[in-house]
C-alpha cells in the first residue's frame, strides 16, 4: 500500500525519509541548533528512495528488498491508519458490530453509535484551539485521516520548521498547505494519503487527487486567513462548514 501511494504521489510519500526525518530533528535524534547544510542534507537523502525497494514473491509470500545497505523502512506515517484498522478488525472478530476506533489522527468506524446516529468527525481549524472546528464529516463506515503542519513545528533561524519532509528536496516543506483530510475504505489508506498530499502542495496535490478520485479536504492558508477546497468525492460525506 505505501508503495503503491508514493508511485502514485510521485515519491512525495517516502517510508524510507526516516533519515531526513532525524537529521531535521523530529525522529530518535535531537533538534538540531542550526540548519542542516547541503552536504548534511545530500548525505541523509542518498540514504533514501523508493527505488531501491523492490517487492520479490516468493513461495506465496512478499519480501522487500533494498539495493544499498543503509536504507531503513519507517512505518510510522501510516502506524496510526494500520492500527486503527487492526483494531477494527479485532473488534469484529469478536463481534462487534458498531464502533468508531480512534488511533491518533486515524479514524476507522462501522454502523451507527449508540443513539442510533450515524459517526460523526470533525476536521479542526488549523488553529491553537483544540476544539475549534472547521468541518464535520459522517464517515459513513470509511476510514479518515488528517495531516497537518500547524502542530508539530519549532523555530530555527527564524523560520517554523515542519515535521512533514519533502523527500525531493531533502527540507521540511514551506508551502502554504496546512491541512489534509482523506477519506477512503481504510484508514491505512486515508493514513498513507493525506501524508503524500500533504507533501506536494495544493496544486500538485490537486491534479493527484482529480486523477486518483480521492475524497479529500484541503485547508490553505491565505494572506491572514484560510481558505477551504474539496473533492466531489468529498462532499458526498460533508455534514457541514463552519466559517
Amino acid at each position: 500500500m505505501s508503495l503503491r501511494i508514493g508511485a502514485k504521489t510521485h515519491g512525495a510519500m517516502d517510508v524510507t525519509v526516516g533519515p531526513l526525518v532525524n537529521l531535521w530533528g523530529f525522529g530518535p535524534d535531537k533538534q538540531p541548533v542550526k540548519t542542516p547544510d547541503p552536504q548534511q542534507i545530500a548525505a541523509a537523502k542518498a540514504r533514501t528512495g523508493l527505488q531501491h525497494l523492490t517487492v520479490i514473491n516468493r513461495a506465496d509470500r512478499q519480501y522487500l528488498q533494498k539495493d544499498i545497505a543503509d536504507l531503513y523502512v519507517d512505518l510510522s506515517t501510516v502506524g496510526e491508519g494500520y492500527a486503527a484498522d487492526h483494531l477494527a478488525r479485532l473488534m469484529e472478530q469478536e463481534g462487534i458490530s458498531r464502533y468508531l476506533v480512534s488511533v491518533g489522527g486515524a479514524l476507522v468506524s462501522r454502523g451507527m453509535n449508540a443513539d442510533g446516529q450515524p459517526w460523526r468527525v470533525a476536521i479542526q481549524k488549523p488553529t491553537d484551539r483544540e476544539n475549534a472546528v472547521q468541518a464535520i464529516v459522517d464517515i459513513n463506515g470509511h476510514g479518515i485521516s488528517t495531516s497537518g503542519s500547524y502542530r508539530n513545528y519549532y523555530e530555527l533561524d527564524g523560520k517554523r520548521i515542519s515535521h512533514v519532509i519533502d523527500p525531493q528536496t531533502g527540507r521540511p516543506i514551506d508551502h502554504n498547505l496546512v491541512s489534509v483530510t482523506v477519506i477512503a475504505p481504510t484508514a491505512l489508506e486515508a493514513d498513507g494519503w493525506d501524508t503524500g498530499l500533504m507533501v506536494l502542495g495544493p496544486q500538485k496535490a490537486q491534479e493527484v487527487v482529480k486523477e486518483q478520485g480521492l475524497a479529500v479536504y484541503m485547508i490553505v492558508k491565505e494572506g491572514e486567513g484560510f481558505k477551504t477546497w474539496m473533492s466531489p468525492q468529498f462532499r458526498t460525506f460533508l455534514v457541514g462548514e463552519k466559517n
